[in-house]
This record gives structure tokens, sequence and C-alpha cells, in this order.
């Protein structure tokens, strides 16, 4: 069983943590995972390995992956990378919630509902 993972370019594991914030539409039928990764581990090693080709979920049942992924920059230096995930169905979303299950406990993160 391969440990779950999020790739910026597949193949190299990010390291940093993010802040993950959900919503899901009021007939439960769609919904939004954003990312928010501070400092990235990726823009220490992207020069030497290439560009920021999307967003790779990634666990022992395959791979769930956006193209929706932007850059912050604070004094023209990379400082955040936003990444968006939608789910447009109910097996989307339980897949989705599948893979923040394994990743979360693989990172120690919890979950606080506002």
């Amino acid at each position: 069983m391969s440990k779950p993972v999020i790739q910026f370019i597949k193949g190299v594991d990010e390291l940093t943590v993010p802040d993950v914030s959900l919503t899901r539409s009021r007939d439960q039928t769609n919904g939004v995972a954003i990312f928010v990764f501070d400092q990235p581990s990726i823009f220490d090693s992207s020069r030497d390995l290439g560009e920021i080709t999307g967003f790779y979920m990634i666990d022992e049942e395959g791979t769930l992956q956006s193209v929706d992924v932007s850059a912050k920059f604070v004094n023209g230096k990379p400082s955040k990378i936003e990444a968006r995930f939608v789910m447009r169905t109910l097996r989307e979303w339980d897949r989705f919630m599948r893979f923040m299950e394994r990743y979360a406990n693989q990172n120690n993160l919890g979950f606080v509902k506002k």
C-alpha cells in the first residue's frame, strides 16, 4: 500500500502540508477543495526538475488531478501555490474524501468545521 502524496511535477512529492478548504453545494452534488501551500518545497527544486505541470493527488486507488494551479508572488519571488480541485459528482466527492482521509492520517491533519 503506497502512502498518499501530492505532486506538482509527476514523480516529485510535495513535502509542504497545505491548508485545505472545502465547500459543497446545498444539494451535495458537487464541491470544491482549495489547497494553499505556503512556501512549498517544489519552489526549491522546480528549476532543476522542470515546470509545474498540474496538481496530482496520488494514493493506492490511483490519481486525482487538476490543472487549476496558480502561484502567488511577494516582491517578485514565489511564496504560495494555490490549487483547486472541483468535484462534480457524488462519486468524485467520495473518492476525494477517501484520499483526504489517508493524506490527513499520514500528515497529522485535523478537520475544523466552520
